[in-house]
């Protein structure tokens, strides 16, 4: 196959797209729909407030040692 003769993938006008065949952008969208509507799991929920509440602690200690100077 000479270089000429290779087909190039068509665009649909987005850059980086000619490298997907049809079809998969939906596939991809379809996907991503589904994962944004699944639940988020309780135990990480768990861990969120962990986070928050952990931040909340570091800030009322910072606080407090520039209160004190």
């Amino acid at each position: 196959m000479t270089e000429h003769s290779k087909k190039t993938p068509v665009s649909n006008g987005l850059p980086g797209m000619a490298a997907f065949p049809p079809g998969v952008s939906a596939q991809l969208r379809d996907y991503y729909q589904s994962v944004q509507e699944e639940g988020i799991p309780e135990r990480f929920l768990q861990l969120l407030e962990r986070l928050d509440m952990a931040e909340r602690q570091a800030g009322e200690g910072n606080r407090i040692k520039d209160t004190a100077r």
